[in-house]
């Protein structure tokens, strides 16, 4: 269990090294720096067995955060509950000497985690079976790669049998190989009820393992919840700050978040099957298609339209757009209304789930962006592993 109470860290920023000790000088009368907050009055639980990510832009805190929990830095103000036996993998480079070998290294880290000799002996067959980095294992850590740091130190964290595990954006440096054998091992984690707290870039991940998500922006929390919602609010923030404002008028559709400068307005969005009937409800294979209107308060040139499908979890299964699909839409000016059809073949497994829609500009740069505003199920007559029916054909043949 960890609880996050209350947390800020504020660093002290000196335009020069010599201000540092001016300041400190006995008969100093004024402060020569000023004043960074990382972190402002972050609150937040974890609970025992259950996976927390850290989302955010660069510079937003979340590095800082998992320091503080793992116990390396000292908050200013606030405090960090955690019980149980905890095990970070933070920063590349943190953790084992350049100097020791690999095995050195991992046996030096359990004996840090309080691990026994003995107890590390049995673990580490396992260690080096997940890290898979052969005899680089008897070489002095300064000569590996990055890839293979990375597994190395991960296999350990995930090996000492911790409580609670700290990732920072350790998979990122891996390969497909590597990052699919680590989320089978979260997922085990998970089912062993160790509490995970992680950040990640990789957006898709983290509504794929986390039961909940927060998203820091400015060292503060801007949300939490639903893996799903906080994404969706997380990539729409990213888009507000990359140039579009806040949108002009009230959502008439449902949606979890929302934005977009107001250029256009995403006024109605629907599923109709082959005989272009509202429905909710669609058989893999068939025929299906998703229809957008919008209306333009502003003229708009080249203006893009787009859909994204996602399962239940929140997770990106299908999209296009009009740019990627070789449509162009020409001009439009104040007042102009658009109606686009999407009609495409529905292979998708039996599942729900939900329709994103957009409208760009011809930078990409939204004018009105809609998470999950419709959502629909697919049924199959046959249960497959996945998301999508590629409607496979079997043949085989007995020899002799």
């Amino acid at each position: 269990m960890v609880s996050v109470q209350h947390v800020s860290k504020v660093y002290k920023l000196y335009p020069r090294p010599v201000d540092r000790l001016l300041e400190n000088l006995p008969f100093s009368t004024r402060a020569r720096h000023s004043d960074f907050w990382a972190l402002k009055d972050v609150s937040f639980p974890v609970e025992r067995g259950e996976i927390v990510s850290i989302v955010g832009p660069n510079g937003s805190g979340k590095s800082t955060l998992l320091q503080i929990v793992a116990g390396i830095l000292q908050p200013t103000s606030g405090r960090v509950r955690t019980e149980g036996r905890i095990a970070a993998l933070l920063e590349l480079g943190a953790g084992f000497n350049p100097e020791f070998t690999g095995r050195e290294n991992v046996f030096l880290n359990g004996e840090i985690m309080g691990l026994s000799r003995q107890e590390m002996t049995r673990a580490f067959p396992k260690i080096a079976a997940f890290a898979e980095i052969g005899e680089f294992l008897d070489r002095p850590v300064k000569e590996y790669s990055t890839g293979m740091y990375v597994r190395l130190a991960f296999a350990t964290a995930i090996h000492v049998d911790p409580e609670i595990l700290i990732v920072d954006e350790a998979l990122s440096v891996g390969d497909a190989i590597f990052a699919s054998r680590c989320v089978r091992k979260f997922e085990e984690l998970k089912a062993r009820k160790v509490t995970t707290l992680f950040v990640s870039h990789d957006l898709g991940l983290v509504k794929r393992l986390s039961d909940r998500a927060v998203f820091l922006w400015n060292g503060r929390v801007e949300a939490m919840g639903l893996p799903r919602d906080v994404v969706n609010r997380y990539v729409g923030m990213v888009h507000e700050t990359n140039g579009a404002g806040e949108a002009k008028e009230p959502a008439p559709l449902e949606t979890s978040f929302r934005h977009g400068d107001g250029t256009s307005r995403i006024t109605d969005l629907r599923l109709l099957d082959a005989s272009e009937q509202a429905v909710t409800d669609i058989a893999s294979g068939a025929r299906i298609v998703i229809r957008l209107h919008a209306r333009f308060h502003a003229a708009s040139q080249e203006p893009i339209a787009g859909i994204l499908i996602r399962n239940r979890l929140g997770m990106d299964v299908y999209g296009t757009n009009t740019r990627i699909e070789g449509v162009s839409l020409g001009k439009f000016a104040t007042g102009d209304l658009l109606e686009l059809d999407f009609a495409f073949d529905c292979r998708l497994a039996r599942h729900e789930y939900t329709v994103t829609a957009a409208m760009q500009h011809a930078d990409g740069a939204s004018q009105d962006w809609l998470d999950d505003a419709l959502s629909f199920r697919v049924a199959a007559a046959k249960e497959i592993a996945g998301v999508a029916d590629m409607n496979a054909k079997i043949v085989f043949r007995r020899g002799a």
